[in-house]
């Protein structure tokens, strides 16, 4: 099937019960036992969910896997992710990240991890940090990265990966499955926010891990277990209801991504404009081979540093100031006060993260709207 059709049908079944078209949700903490450990499929709503089991055969499905696990939050599913990795172990990770996952990996430090942060854009950089030790456990990576919507070239590093027995887990939330599958090239686990593209509409908080084989999914499905940081069957209906339009929705991100890049690219207050899809852009050769697309982010700096940039949001009319992305409605944010406060200033700027960034989350308004909103901002 096509990828609007997969995205409707692919795993999801009318209900077999009743024959629901919709999975029901099933608002439910426990279920009933025939005998003493002798269930019907479902014990407890943190071991198992009707709607999350849903959820997690989908996401598995048009990722590529052998199944997936669902977690709270995009945090929550990184966090299990990292509980496999003790005290001595070694992870390699790019340095442009999520903050919150930068957080985490400084939690992982604090427990023995070794953690390594190196520019994963260049393979250069890949292969010399993985022949510097005997030993990579982890090799982590985001493509495009936040914010600065760098590309890393997977498969490539996949390779040097697999030369060194180290397993790789990518971070696919800002490409979504529509735009990038990373198993497919061969990783070993895809991390996603589903509060992004995948749900869609800035109504739910969630997170995802999807497995290659079957014996990483079996071990980290007893870390869910005993973790304990599962969605709300809720919030998995709302999740599984905004893949169903993720294609339309992607497509129109992409599209509207490109005439605002487009169109900063040339202002003369912008600095510079990052955004795969631009033909200047260092990673646009990659991202053309292993992207359907080059997705609905963008990042730009002001010029005149943060002064500006904060003039600059504060006049925006259909570009809303909040953190988050990939939901139908344009975002904008500073990272450098919102989303990476918590990274030191000396090491964002050094990353290039300054003062004067702005990252654009471009929703699937009219296109026309959001440029002549961006023009009357800057002026």
């Amino acid at each position: 099937m096509n990828w609007d059709t997969r995205l409707i049908h692919d795993g999801q079944a009318p209900d077999p019960l009743t024959g629901a078209v919709n999975v029901p949700v099933y608002l439910t903490s426990t279920f009933a036992e025939t005998a003493p450990g002798q269930a019907k499929g479902y014990v407890y709503s943190r071991t198992g969910n009707p709607t999350r089991a849903a959820l997690e055969r989908v996401l598995g499905r048009l990722e590529g896997g052998v199944g997936s696990l669902a977690f709270g939050s995009g945090l929550a599913a990184t966090s299990a992710l990292l509980m496999a990795y003790p005290n001595g172990s070694r992870i390699v990770a790019g340095d442009d990240l999520y903050a919150g996952t930068w957080r985490l990996l400084q939690v992982a430090r604090t427990h023995g991890v070794r953690v390594d942060f190196i520019d994963t854009s260049d393979l250069a950089n890949v292969r010399a940090a993985l022949e510097s030790t005997p030993k990579t456990d982890l090799l982590y990576l985001e493509t495009p990265t936040n914010p600065l919507l760098k590309v890393t070239d997977l498969r490539g590093a996949i390779a040097l990966a697999r030369s060194r027995r180290t397993r790789v887990a990518v971070d696919n939330t800002f490409a979504s499955p529509v735009l990038q599958r990373p198993l497919e090239l061969g990783a070993d686990v895809v991390v996603h926010s589903t509060t992004k593209y995948l749900g869609g509409h800035s109504d739910l908080i969630g997170g995802a891990l999807v497995f290659r084989s079957k014996p990483l999914l079996e071990k980290y499905r007893w870390y869910q277990n005993t973790q304990g940081g599962v969605p709300g069957p809720l919030d998995c209906f709302l999740v599984l209801r905004g893949i169903h339009t993720m294609g339309l929705r992607v497509r129109a991100h992409c599209a509207n991504a490109r005439k605002v890049a487009g169109f900063l690219s040339k202002h003369p207050r912008i600095l510079r404009t990052l955004y795969p899809g631009l033909p200047g852009h260092p990673g646009y050769d990659v991202a053309r081979r292993q992207m359907d697309d080059f997705g609905g982010m963008v990042s730009a700096e002001v010029r005149g540093g943060l002064a500006v940039a904060k003039r600059v949001v504060r006049r925006l009319k259909v570009f809303t100031l909040a953190e988050s992305l990939g939901g139908v409605e344009s975002l904008v944010n500073v990272p450098a006060l919102m989303t990476h406060r918590s990274v030191p200033k000396e090491l964002r700027e050094q990353q290039g993260i300054r003062d004067g960034l702005l990252r654009f989350s471009v929703g699937v308004e009219d296109a026309s709207d959001l440029v002549a909103d961006l023009r009357q901002a800057l002026q």
